[in-house]
């Protein structure tokens, strides 16, 4: 069974920064694509970052110069740094996995979240 953990969320005040991780466990045979995603209260889930097997990156354009999505194959972990965080900023932070599994199917699995809030 595939789990992912999510870790790193906090308060923290504007300009400060917060580093998020995501861990998968589990039997699959390779990660694909890994992402953050966010919700904020009444809001729709956002794609924040995205990084792909070869390493390309997108960014939402909120977040652009100010977070950084990383991913490290060998330790199965996606991690988001995040600087300068603004009171906007503030919402549930969600990691998604494509993955291909040993049967040669794609699925996808979500984290249960981690909340980050910057307040003034």
């Amino acid at each position: 069974q595939v789990q992912l953990v999510e870790s790193g969320g906090g308060l923290v005040q504007p300009g400060e920064s917060l580093r998020l991780s995501c861990g998968v466990s589990g039997s699959i045979f390779i990660i694909l694509h890994m992402g953050w995603y966010r919700q904020a209260p009444e809001q729709q889930r956002e794609l924040v970052a995205a990084i792909t097997t070869g390493g390309s990156t997108n960014y939402a354009d909120s977040v652009k110069g100010r977070f950084t999505i990383s991913r490290d194959n060998n330790k199965r972990t996606a991690y988001l740094q995040m600087n300068d965080l603004k009171p906007e900023d503030t919402a549930v932070y969600y990691c998604h996995v494509e993955v291909l599994e040993y049967s040669h199917s794609r699925d996808d699995y979500w984290g249960q979240g981690t909340q980050v809030t910057v307040f003034s």
